[in-house]
């Protein structure tokens, strides 16, 4: 671990972390669920929201994938993505859906948008929907926006996980004011 400089589950626990936190919203599958666990991990990301029929740990498919994240990342679960997201929006949190919706913003051109007066990164709640249906519409009506992923194929969609991992990414070198972080 000390070559590596990874910090100890205790000390990960107590690190100051990003103010992101992740909304899942009836995701299916657990190694999904796993992978994004670990996404959080790298990221220190605040938390992990499971909602619906999200799996939750413990269970040996999401570890299989988290490989100990579940440990490490503090998670909450709520019955639907709208009482999670209705719950960080009374904390103060913006709520951005990553969906291909009607005036989503390129996660590309990403600006402002998340930021104070004062120039501090605002907490920030980004809900990733199912791997089929996508966020939930309701829930879409409560968001202060979506980020949609630009894409050049055909498919136009990404697997959950990966596309955690690409918007993740991106708000952390925001959050860090580093663009080449």
């Amino acid at each position: 671990m000390e070559e590596l400089n990874r910090k100890t589950v205790e000390e990960f626990r107590q690190s100051v972390k990003n103010p992101l936190t992740v909304v899942l919203d009836n995701i299916r599958s657990m190694h999904n669920v796993g992978s994004i666990f670990r996404t959080a991990d790298a990221f220190l990301v605040e938390s992990v929201c499971l909602c619906g029929y999200t799996p939750r740990p413990p269970h040996r498919d999401i570890h299989k994938t988290a490989l100990g994240a579940t440990e490490t990342v503090s998670w909450t679960y709520y019955s639907t993505a709208m009482e999670a997201a209705s719950s960080l929006k009374e904390a103060g949190y913006l709520i951005w859906a990553v969906e291909q919706a009607e005036g989503s913003v390129s996660l590309s051109k990403l600006d402002g948008k998340f930021f104070s007066e004062s120039g501090d990164f605002r907490r920030m709640a980004v809900v990733f929907g199912n791997e089929v249906s996508g966020v939930g519409e309701e829930v879409l009506g409560l968001c202060d926006g979506c980020i949609e992923i630009p894409q050049s194929g055909m498919k136009h969609s990404l697997n959950v996980s990966v596309a955690a991992g690409i918007v993740l990414w991106e708000l952390i070198k925001l959050v860090n004011n580093n663009p080449d972080l």
